[in-house]
């Protein structure tokens, strides 16, 4: 039998394979293969076609194509991958009937970009496929789901008969129509007038359009795939040329001759007598050498480099930890933000932010700048000794409501209207408290609540996920308490590139995203008072009789990274084994996943492409689903309890344990 059927690696929809390939006769199979060359030269033969393929370049063999492959190169070696196509048709309906072609009839055409990407595909499927590591099997279908429309937009048939099609998604789909139509249809009576009619357009602008895009006109295109079907009946079957030509849908073995002669430069029956033997005889035929898939990797090192998974780390983290561990030192969770400028929290939309942020992570104070502007309504005090104080006065009141103590910057504010803001809100709130909030300038507020504050720069580096390793270690390793804005704000100094992603300081984007800092914060609010544990990369904290795991990669990044956006090295995937002793109690565990898949909007925002713009729709959609993955469990009272989790690039962990009541059973 020609037809082959391809195995795939157990609950995988691909399989791979490294060769030496000296020849494999003429064959076909269900499977999209693709062949990469890693070393030499070999000579393909694809239906009416014949390729020859040197080092670093791809062919793709497309479903049920007949072909085969010989090389006069002892020393070739071919990655071969085997790709289900059926796992292409739950995401894309048409997968089977799309065909991929690359090219490599002209020196040096794939040393373009799209190739390097196709060619770092393979690479990391390849890396997945030998390294195994956690959850190598999402990941390679993942990348599987990538290259696929990686494929579509670049590689697709009807881009390489005609590249015009690329910009022109009405005519792509129109022609696909075509060629599906006529590929589904061929062994019947297909004619130009049916399809004319179906696409409303006229027979000799069809028939025109036909020629410049395929190259042929119709009865050719239609005979062409007529006799490239007929081969696997020659090969595959004993029935007559005569049943053939019938069967493909020529109207007379005449017409099945001439046109197969003229694409084969044979007749049907001298392609049979050359290339038709029984199976032993064709097992003989092959000469093909099976080779370790490791040995392939030097070759593939180049596309791998920038790979987050390339060089995972196979140790594991191994903690130990003791719930009735003694406390000797404590925790103070981060308490201060920025607010920004007063006038800012007279918007609506602005309160409902601060509202939704006080009641998730609850700051105690709140850096208030500007509150003596004319914004607010102070203005013309000197001359007349009157201030209205009623703006001021709904925006204190809105901080109290929120329970958040407001820190006032009192620098180049005449001292009259600081004396009668003192005077005039003491009665209301009480002399004591309203002193309390007035603190000076920056730098006062600073060394009075040992803070340390971003310096008013833009840094791409806040938008992104390691911002939240940052925080991270600020706060654990190093006892700093970091202050941050609650939202960007665009001003006149702002370079806008897009309306997203400006690099502010804020915890939130200016059109109301969550950044990875705002779930660094969460993370942190959730800690307890007591710290049990403290280590590179790990902190366990105790509230009450509940229990609290914070697990975060070392951070990279020093102030340098921030203000001068310095490239950050990518850090491996970090395995951590936590063995939990003594664990004398039932605990709802509840486990939060911070990375660039679950939590970090900048890195949803690559995936879409960078859009300049979001719309109401995609903006509301991302609102919704981009937040740290939520899983939990039910930890019943043990000696030991084990968990397992992987802590990836600039990434974190938080397991949450709350005991459980004896009435909640």
């Amino acid at each position: 039998m020609r037809k082959q059927y391809i195995k795939y690696i157990k609950d995988l929809p691909i399989n791979i394979y490294l060769v030496n390939i000296m020849e494999y006769p003429i064959h076909w199979h269900d499977a999209i293969e693709i062949l990469f060359v890693l070393r030499g030269t070999i000579e393909l033969r694809i239906e009416t076609g014949i390729y020859t393929v040197k080092e670093k370049e791809i062919e793709i063999i497309n479903t049920n194509e007949v072909h085969g492959i010989k090389s006069n190169d002892d020393d070739n070696l071919v990655l071969v991958f085997n790709i289900d196509p059926n796992f292409f048709e739950k995401y894309y309906d048409d997968a089977k009937d799309v065909f991929f072609y690359t090219n490599s009839d002209i020196d040096g055409i794939q040393e373009g970009e799209k190739y390097y990407v196709f060619r770092r595909y393979l690479a990391i499927l390849f890396y997945e496929i030998v390294s195994k590591h956690h959850d190598y099997e999402d990941v390679i279908e993942e990348q599987l789901l990538e290259m696929m429309y990686h494929l579509l937009n670049n590689f697709h048939y009807l881009f390489y008969e005609e590249e015009s099609l690329r910009e022109d998604d009405v005519q792509l789909e129109r022609y696909h129509r075509i060629v599906k139509y006529i590929s589904n249809n061929y062994m019947y009576k297909v004619s130009l007038q049916d399809l004319a009619k179906q696409e409303f357009l006229t027979t000799q602008y069809l028939s025109y359009k036909i020629k410049s895009t395929f190259g042929r006109n119709f009865n050719d295109f239609l005979n062409l795939i007529r006799v490239q079907e007929s081969t696997k009946l020659l090969l595959d079957t004993d029935k007559s040329i005569s049943e053939i030509a019938n069967e493909v849908g020529f109207s007379h073995v005449r017409y099945y001759n001439k046109h197969f002669k003229l694409n084969y430069k044979c007749t049907p029956v001298q392609y049979r007598n050359k290339n038709k033997v029984d199976d032993e005889t064709l097992e003989k035929m092959k000469r093909i050498t099976y080779i370790d898939l490791v040995k392939a990797l030097p070759y593939l090192t180049q596309y791998l480099e920038d790979y987050e998974r390339y060089n995972y780390d196979d140790k594991i983290t191994k903690l130990e930890l003791d719930f009735d561990k003694e406390v000797k030192e404590y925790f103070t969770r981060p308490n201060t933000v920025d607010l920004g400028e007063a006038s800012l929290l007279l918007e609506e939309n602005n309160k409902r932010i601060l509202k939704e942020v006080q009641m998730e992570i609850g700051f105690e104070y709140g850096i208030l700048k500007d509150l003596f502007s004319i914004d607010m309504g102070i203005s013309g005090a000197k001359e007349s000794g009157f201030i209205n104080w009623n703006k001021v006065e709904g925006l204190l009141m809105f901080l109290k409501e929120v329970e958040i103590i407001p820190i006032i910057l009192t620098n180049n504010v005449d001292e009259e209207i600081v004396k009668g803001f003192t005077e005039y809100f003491s009665h209301i709130f009480g002399a004591s408290e309203v002193e309390g909030w007035i603190l000076g300038d920056i730098m006062s507020i600073s060394r009075q609540l040992e803070l340390k504050l971003i310096k008013p720069d833009t840094c791409k580096l806040y938008d992104e996920l390691s911002m939240a390793s940052y925080i991270f270690n600020n706060y654990i390793d190093s006892n700093i308490n970091l202050v941050l804005n609650v939202k960007d704000r665009v001003c006149e100094e702002t370079v806008l590139t897009n309306d997203t992603f400006i690099g502010g300081q804020g915890l939130i984007t200016s059109n109301d995203l969550k950044k990875p800092s705002y779930y660094a914060y969460l993370f942190l609010s959730k800690l307890g008072k007591d710290i049990l544990y403290r280590g590179e990369g790990y902190l366990v904290t105790r509230k009450g009789e509940d229990f609290q795991i914070l697990l975060y990669t070392p951070s990279n990044i020093e102030e340098a990274n921030l203000y001068k956006e310095k490239r950050l090295e990518k850090r491996s995937t970090i395995k951590v084994s936590i063995n939990i002793l003594n664990m004398n109690e039932d605990y709802r565990i509840t486990k939060y996943e911070l990375n660039k898949r679950f939590g970090s909007i900048y890195d949803k925002w690559i995936h879409l492409g960078n859009p300049t713009r979001l719309h109401g729709e995609e903006l509301e959609l991302l609102k919704k689903n981009v937040h740290p993955e939520i899983t939990f469990y039910y930890g019943k009272k043990s000696t030991v309890y084990n968990l397992v989790s992987d802590i990836k690039d600039s990434g974190a962990v938080l397991y949450t344990f709350e005991k459980v009541q004896n009435n909640d059973i």
